[in-house]
């Protein structure tokens, strides 16, 4: 992996020497845009060229955030850091991070370019040219495992994704599957705040909605909404609001019961109507029922009893495919074994 071009503080320089460096810096750019592939809440993304790497291709993602008197934020350096030191596992289902830089912009605010391996699509994309009638069960089963062996991996390191959605999942011409956009939340927070995009809120858990404290089984429900749109081609739930969004899940898992509902939300279970579950196989047509029953274990409201990564690694919806799948996976005991056995962090991350 190739290492940061730029320092990520400039302590005892002046701060025309900084900017010097910076502008130095991004104008000697190792780098050649070609095109943008993205643009949203969480920066601009440019297909590009590693001019240093026989023009390889690569992405480059700028996300602006603000500039203090030591230069990057310390809660920046320290994601970056952490992405970083991921790279020498080299997970088979995690995107890669090649380089990082930054510049100044201004007085006020820093770009900081990420630049990570190019895959051509994403999981929306993929399901978008899949020919009628869809995936088969059995390719369904594949990128589920694959998605989930990438997400135990992140929460085996602590890292939970937060916004896992078909735009964050890349696929390669190979079928390969790989997670991108982890591990930034805080970096993305401070470039929303210099922005005004809005969020895809369909694939939240209902934690996240009610704006309590959450951990790594918000990853788990976005599992499940991407399992149920694997089958149906389409979102599962779509609101355009925290609360409609809450409302569309009640009116499918049903409005959850009094001990279930979180003590630390402003919002009151009352303004909920009291609906009963609804099948799921009425939302998901095409699951089996052992399908079901996975799907069921991630929708699950309550997060402490949602099933963890780890857990639905081992559900028998995937029979058979697990050991062959784990030759293939760089997770190792070495890099878990402060964990519980499901491979489950219930540290909260926010509130």
């Amino acid at each position: 992996m190739k290492t940061a071009s730029t320092k990520y503080s400039g302590h005892g320089e002046s701060s025309s020497q900084k900017t010097h460096r910076r502008r130095d810096s991004h104008e000697k750019s190792n780098y050649e845009e070609v095109a943008i592939i993205g643009n949203g809440a969480y920066g601009t993304v440019y297909k590009g060229r590693d001019l240093k790497n026989e023009g390889q291709l690569v992405a480059i993602k700028k996300i602006r955030i603000p500039n203090t008197e030591e230069g990057m934020p310390m809660s920046a350096i320290r994601e970056i850091s952490l992405l970083k030191q991921l790279e020498k596992f080299e997970h088979p289902n995690i995107v890669r991070l090649l380089d990082v830089r930054h510049s100044q912009l201004n007085e006020t605010e820093i770009r900081l370019m990420l630049v990570f391996e190019y895959i051509d699509q994403d999981l929306a994309t993929y399901l978008e040219r899949c020919p009628s009638p869809g995936l088969g069960p059995d390719r369904i089963r594949d990128l589920m495992l694959q998605l989930l062996n990438g997400v135990d991996f992140l929460h085996a390191h602590r890292i939970v994704h937060r916004d896992l959605k078909p735009q964050n999942i890349l696929i390669t011409s190979h079928g390969h599957l790989k997670l991108a956009d982890f591990g930034l939340a805080r970096i993305y927070s401070f470039h929303m705040a210099l922005t005004s995009v809005v969020v895809t809120l369909w694939y939240r858990a209902p934690e996240v909605l009610l704006q309590g404290q959450y951990a790594t089984p918000v990853d788990l429900w976005s599992c499940g909404c991407i399992l149920a749109e694997l089958y149906n081609r389409r979102p599962l739930l779509c609101g355009q609001s925290d609360v409609e969004q809450l409302k569309k899940i009640f009116e499918l898992i049903g409005l959850p019961s009094d001990s279930d509902w979180p003590d630390s939300v402003s919002l009151p279970r009352e303004s909920f109507k009291n609906k009963p579950p609804q099948p799921l196989g009425k939302y998901v047509p095409e699951i089996d029922p052992i399908g079901r029953d996975l799907l069921e274990k991630l929708l699950c409201f309550n997060q402490h009893r949602r099933i963890s990564a780890r857990e639905a690694l081992s559900h028998r919806y995937f029979r058979d495919d697990l050991d062959s799948f784990r030759t293939s996976s760089s997770l190792s005991t070495s890099e878990t074994d402060s964990f519980d056995t499901d491979g489950r962090s219930d540290t909260p991350v926010s509130k």
